[in-house]
């Protein structure tokens, strides 16, 4: 098993991965790393967990989007820009909060 440190947000993280896997794990990191900067931009730094939360729902969104795609063979509409992302921001922002809730009563 071999180890990668990653950059996630300006702080060193190391993953285990498969021997071989090394480049893929580094290439999905700065994707991931990409989403949990833009989530910090646009809601301000409001702690890693929810930082990572948000990036993780929105690449769940992605992939989501992605497989209706493959389903209906056409992109799926994408919603307004502006009206969809606030609605977007505000619920994240409430997920994480009942997360971190939920995460102190354990």
């Amino acid at each position: 098993m071999a180890t990668v440190t990653v950059d996630i947000n300006g702080r060193p993280y190391a993953v285990g991965c498969a021997d071989g896997q090394e480049e893929r794990v580094r290439i999905l990191a700065k994707q991931f790393d990409g989403h949990v900067r833009s989530v910090a931009g646009d809601v301000g730094h409001v702690g890693d967990l929810r930082l990572f939360l948000m990036a993780a729902l929105l690449l769940a969104d992605e992939l989501h989007e992605a497989r209706l795609t493959l389903q209906h063979g056409a992109p799926v509409a994408a919603p307004a820009p502006g009206v969809a992302s606030d609605g977007v921001a505000e619920a994240l922002n409430a997920v994480a909060a009942r997360l971190e809730k939920l995460v102190q009563t354990i």
